[in-house]
C-alpha cells in the first residue's frame, strides 16, 4: 500500500486522537494492524458497543498508513454509483465522450473505508465491498463503460448485533471478527476516559505526547511485510480450521495470512504455532455459528483442545502476549503502568519467556486486558421453543377462508424468499422510457434510442430519446406479531405459540433482512415488547420476560401494532401484521365501546393498506365468532383457530409473505 511520507514534527493540534493511545482494545488493534499489512486478509468486522473507541481506532489507522492515506466513511444509504463509480453525464450530453467518474472504492485506494452498520447495508453493495477488498481491484462493467483501477485498502465494518447479522454468505467473507466491548476494570476505563478529556482540553499537547509512540508504529508499518509459512503450519492450520467445523477454505486462507502477518509485524521470518493460536479466535468467531440459536463466537475449550491437536501443546516459554504490538505497548496491557504519568513507551519487544509470565494471559486465546473470554457456542435443547400438541378432538385445521397454505414439503422455499421492488434504487438491471421525469437516466440506452432515430453521439438529446434506469432492490418484509396477552381463556397457548412463532421468523431473517415486532396488549393497554428487529439474542431476552394477565385492550393493541408497521422508512420494509386474538375487547377509555373501538382501528388498518392476518385464538365451549368479524372489517386473511401451533402458524406467515412479495 501506499502509505506516504512520515514527518517527524508532532500531529496537528486537534486533528485525531491517537492509534497508540486507545485504551483497552488491544485485540481490536491489532486486527487492524494485521490488515494494514496484508490487506488480503478481507478486513475486519467489529461487532459491539457503540463508544467504544471503533471509529476512533478507524481514522487513527488511516494516518498511520501515511499522511495521505484517505479515510473514506460509506453511508448506508449509498447508492451503487456512489460505491463503485458511473459515467460523467455533463460529458456525455455535451461532448458526447463517454468519462468514467470514480466512486468511493476510487477514493478509499491506499488507506481505510470504515462502514458502519454494514449489517444493514444492501447485500448487492456488501458483496461489492467484500470482493474488492479482497482483489484490491474495482472492475466496472456497466452502460457501455469498461473500468478498472487499483482500490486497496482496509475494510472495517461496524454492527450492533441487536439490529440483527450479516448473512453467513457474507459474514464469512470478512477476514477477522473482533468483539468490541469497553473495558471492565475501573482503572482502564478512568484512564480511557482521562485521556479524552486530555485531548478534548488540548489537542496538540496531548498529540505530542503520543508523537514517538505514533512514529513508532508508523515505521514499523513501513518496514514490515508479512513472513514465510512453512508447509507444516498450513497443514496445522487447516486440521484447527477442520476440528472446529470451518465451512470451505477461507477459515484456512485467513488464518495463514494472518499469522504471517503477525509473525512479519512482531520482526520474525517465519510463522511459528503461537502465531496461529493467537489469529485463530479472530479467524474463526463468525465462522463457528451453525445457527442464530448458537451464541456468536467460538467454544473457548473447544478451540483450545482443537489447537493443541493440530498445533502441539504450547511451551510456557514460547507463549506471547496478545497485545497488538507484541506487548511493548505496556500501558494497554499493564494496569500499574497506566497509573502513572508517565508517556508511553513503545520501543521495545519484550522476550518469549517475559510474555509467557504467568497472569499475562498468554497462549489463551481472546485474553488481554479490556478483553472478554472468549463466548461460548452454546446451543439451546432442541434448537427453540416446544411445539404444543394439536388441540384434542380436531383431526387437522380447516382451510382457510380466501387464502391457500404450501404444502409442509414445501416449507424451505419460503425462508429464503424475499420481497422485490423495481425502481431507482438498487442494483441497476435494466432501462425503461420514463413516465414523467426520470428517476435517472440509463445513459447506454439513451443513446442507443436516439441512434435509432438516426442521431449521432454529440448531438443534443430530445425528450423522446431519454431512457430511465431501472433498478432492482431486495425489500425485507416487517412482520408485527400483535398478541393478545390478557388473561382470557387459552392464553398460556397464545404466548406459547407467538413465542415459537416469532423464534421461527428470527431463524428466517438469519438468512436475510427481515424484522419482526411483538405488540403484547393486556390490561390497560398496549406495549411494544420488541421493537422491528432482526436479533435472536434480544428476542429470546425479551420474550422471556413477557407476562400476561388483565383486561384485553384489543383497541389499543390494533392501534399500537399499526403504528410500528407504519413506523419504518418508507419502502425500506413491507409491513405484514398479524393479530392473534380471539378478537373479543373488554376495556377501553372511560365512554368509549370496546368493541366498536377495536372495530374503528381495524377499519384504520384496512385504509392504510397494511396487509394483515387475524389469527383465531379463541378457546372454549362458546365460541363467538369475533375474530372473524374483526378480520372481515380489517380487510385482514382469517386464519382459524385450528393453526394455533407454532410450526403451522409460522408457515402461514411465510405463505402471506410470498403472496404479498
Amino acid at each position: 500500500m501506499n502509505r506516504g511520507k512520515h514527518p517527524e514534527e508532532p500531529l496537528p493540534a486537534g486533528a485525531l486522537f491517537p492509534f497508540s493511545a486507545v485504551v483497552g482494545q488491544t485485540e481490536l488493534q491489532l486486527a487492524l494492524l494485521l490488515n494494514a499489512l496484508d490487506p488480503a486478509i478481507g478486513g475486519v468486522l467489529l461487532r459491539g458497543q457503540k463508544g467504544s473507541g471503533k471509529t476512533t481506532l478507524a481514522r487513527g489507522l488511516a494516518h498511520l498508513l501515511g499522511d495521505s492515506a484517505p479515510f473514506v466513511e460509506l453511508p448506508v444509504g449509498a447508492s451503487e454509483d456512489r460505491l463503485v463509480g458511473t459515467v460523467d453525464l455533463r460529458a456525455v450530453l455535451s461532448d458526447g465522450v463517454r468519462r468514467f467518474v470514480p466512486g468511493l472504492l476510487a477514493a478509499a485506494d491506499g488507506g481505510v473505508l470504515y462502514v458502519d452498520e454494514v449489517n444493514l447495508l444492501p447485500d448487492h453493495l456488501v458483496d461489492v465491498l467484500l470482493d474488492v477488498a479482497v482483489s484490491g481491484v474495482n472492475r466496472i462493467e456497466r452502460e457501455g463503460i469498461s473500468h478498472t483501477h487499483p482500490s486497496r485498502f482496509v475494510l472495517l465494518g461496524s454492527m450492533n448485533p441487536e439490529e440483527g447479522d450479516l448473512r453467513p454468505q457474507l459474514l464469512d467473507r470478512f477476514g477477522l471478527s473482533v468483539d468490541v466491548v469497553s473495558p471492565d476494570d475501573p482503572a482502564l476505563r478512568a484512564e480511557a476516559v482521562r485521556r479524552r478529556l486530555e485531548f478534548d482540553a488540548n489537542p496538540e499537547v496531548f498529540t505530542a505526547r503520543w508523537h514517538d509512540a505514533e512514529q513508532e508504529l508508523r515505521h514499523r508499518l513501513e518496514s514490515s511485510s508479512p513472513a514465510h509459512l512453512e508447509s507444516g503450519i498450513v497443514e496445522a492450520v487447516s486440521e484447527l480450521c477442520s476440528r472446529m467445523g470451518a465451512e470451505g477454505l477461507r477459515a484456512d486462507l485467513v488464518c495463514c495470512r494472518a499469522a504471517a502477518a503477525l509473525a512479519g509485524w512482531e520482526g520474525r521470518e517465519v510463522v511459528d504455532p503461537e502465531d496461529v493460536r493467537r489469529v485463530a479466535p479472530m479467524a474463526l468467531a463468525h465462522r463457528a455459528r451453525r445457527s442464530p440459536f448458537e451464541n456468536h463466537g467460538v467454544d473457548r475449550e473447544a478451540l483450545i483442545e482443537a489447537m493443541d491437536q493440530a498445533l502441539g501443546r504450547p511451551r510456557e516459554d514460547e507463549t506471547r502476549s496478545h497485545g497488538y504490538d507484541g506487548a511493548s505497548n505496556r500501558d494497554a496491557l499493564d494496569v500499574d503502568t497506566i497509573r502513572g504519568d508517565e508517556a508511553p513507551e513503545c520501543s521495545s519487544h519484550r522476550s518469549r519467556s517475559e510474555a509467557g509470565r504467568p497472569g499475562s494471559g498468554a497462549g489463551q486465546p481472546g485474553s488481554g486486558a479490556g478483553q472478554s473470554d472468549l463466548p461460548r457456542g452454546t446451543r439451546e435443547p432442541g434448537g427453540g421453543q416446544s411445539v404444543p400438541p394439536a388441540p384434542v378432538g380436531r383431526a387437522g385445521p380447516p382451510p382457510m377462508i380466501g387464502y391457500s397454505v404450501r404444502n409442509p414439503s414445501d416449507a424451505t422455499s419460503a425462508p429464503g424468499r424475499r420481497s422485490t421492488s423495481i425502481g431507482t434504487r438498487g442494483r441497476l438491471i435494466g432501462s425503461r422510457v420514463p413516465e414523467g421525469n426520470p428517476g435517472s437516466i440509463a445513459l447506454s440506452a439513451t443513446f442507443e434510442a436516439a441512434a435509432a432515430r438516426g442521431r449521432r453521439i454529440g448531438a443534443p438529446v430530445i425528450e423522446e430519446d431519454l431512457r430511465e434506469a431501472v433498478h432492482e432492490e431486495k425489500v425485507a418484509n416487517l412482520v408485527v406479531l400483535a398478541l393478545d396477552a390478557s388473561g382470557s381463556m387459552g392464553v398460556e397457548r397464545r404466548m406459547s405459540t407467538a413465542k415459537g412463532v416469532i423464534l421461527s421468523l428470527l431463524l428466517d431473517a438469519y438468512q436475510r433482512r427481515d424484522r419482526v415486532a411483538l405488540v403484547a396488549f393486556k390490561g390497560d393497554g398496549a406495549e411494544v415488547v420488541l421493537r422491528p428487529t432482526g436479533s435472536i439474542e434480544v428476542a429470546r431476552e425479551r420474550l422471556a420476560a413477557l407476562a400476561s394477565g388483565g383486561r384485553t385492550p384489543l383497541a389499543d393493541g390494533l392501534r399500537t401494532a399499526l403504528d410500528v408497521a407504519r413506523s419504518t422508512k418508507e419502502g425500506a420494509y413491507r409491513p405484514l401484521l398479524v393479530v392473534v386474538s380471539d378478537g373479543r375487547a373488554t376495556f377501553a377509555p372511560p365512554g368509549t365501546d370496546p368493541v366498536q373501538a377495536s372495530l374503528d382501528v381495524a377499519a384504520a388498518v384496512k385504509r392504510a393498506g397494511v396487509a394483515s392476518l387475524v389469527v383465531d385464538a379463541e378457546d372454549g365451549p362458546v365460541t363467538l365468532g369475533l375474530a372473524a368479524s374483526l378480520a372481515q372489517v380489517m380487510g385482514a386473511r382469517y386464519v382459524p383457530v385450528g393453526y394455533m401451533r407454532p410450526d403451522r402458524l409460522a408457515e402461514v406467515v411465510r405463505s402471506a409473505l410470498v403472496s404479498q412479495a
